[in-house]
């Protein structure tokens, strides 16, 4: 039987928060090995244009920018690998991953920076337009939809401010709420109601997107299995779904705690978690900002916590 691999500073995920780690744990001398995961690069690799994360003055591609930064980690000495961690063990220390369900990898520091994935409606369409006309992140692409017509998909705080966001931008918002009512606060509510760029289509579920090369419109219905069911196309330049974000954390369930809509919890200004040793960095432990500069930032702090533990602890 293969024995366990024994590493000072294990990244669980790539993207701006896992490379920025491997970057500054690599040169404190770690000797971090990082696994991608699921998606390497993580959510980054499916926007087609970063133009506002510092140093790329005329924008770059998500693909390209993290295969900048994933050289720039490999370029001071971090380990990288293809792989998935499916289990984890954190009651002993050091703590056990389990990738890909076979190998056990043994770790005296961890950062998890498996990220967050956008939840989507489901329609086939939604992936044939990607990055076409479909996105999940108002800040990210809202700049390309200037004086353009979108629409917004959700009727919580996220999509009334994604909203209120591109209204700034846009010629024209729709905000596409299933329900009768807006689940948002109060505050966002009034912001939104008040807005004479926003038109809010209640009681309306979006069955498709069409467009030759990019979406030119959706296909809605209004008062689905009602009397009144009326069936219509809205024509429109871009399509934000903002029905919230599901961080990747199914496997750390019940081994570090967790927030009531399972993101990592950290403690004030650090990256710590309840488990002396683990981090957490990237959008698996924010719900608020999600952006590739914080991601990145926080990515800097859990390499530099992770330092101070093992000094600390002699390790």
């Amino acid at each position: 039987m293969e024995q366990n691999e024994r590493i000072r500073c294990l990244i669980i995920g790539s993207g701006p928060a896992g490379y920025t780690a491997a970057i500054y744990a690599s040169r404190a001398n770690l000797s971090p090995v990082l696994y991608e995961g699921m998606q390497p690069g993580g959510q980054l690799t499916t926007t087609s244009e970063v133009e506002n994360f510092p140093g790329y003055p005329e924008g770059i591609s998500g693909m390209d920018m993290m295969e900048d930064l994933k050289k720039q980690a490999a370029r001071f000495g971090a380990d990288i690998r293809r792989g998935i961690a499916t289990a984890a063990d954190f009651s002993t220390h050091p703590y056990r991953i389990t990738i890909e369900g076979e190998k056990v990898v043994e770790a005296d520091t961890v950062i998890i920076s498996t990220g967050a994935s956008a939840k989507y409606l489901g329609l086939p369409d939604e992936a044939k337009y990607a990055g076409l006309g479909v996105s999940a992140c108002a800040t990210c692409d809202g700049f390309f939809y200037r004086k353009k017509i979108v629409a917004v998909v959700g009727g919580g705080d996220t999509a009334c401010e994604e909203a209120e966001y591109l209204s700034h931008l846009a010629s024209k918002v729709y905000l596409i709420v299933r329900k009768n009512y807006l689940r948002a606060s109060n505050i966002m509510q009034k912001r939104v109601f008040d807005n004479p760029n926003i038109e809010i289509l209640f009681e309306t579920q979006t069955e498709g997107l069409f467009g030759e090369n990019g979406v030119e419109g959706a296909h809605l219905v209004k008062g689905k299995g009602t009397d009144h069911e009326e069936r219509y196309d809205l024509p429109i330049d871009g399509f934000f779904l903002a029905i919230g974000h599901k961080p990747n954390t199914d496997i750390f369930k019940g081994s570090i705690e967790l927030d009531e809509n399972g993101y990592i919890v950290t403690r004030p200004y650090t990256t710590e978690t309840n488990v002396p040793g683990v981090f957490a960095a990237g959008d698996v432990a924010d719900p608020r900002y999600r952006q590739a500069i914080t991601a990145a930032a926080s990515g800097c702090k859990a390499a530099i916590d992770a330092e101070r533990y093992l000094v600390n602890n002699n390790l």
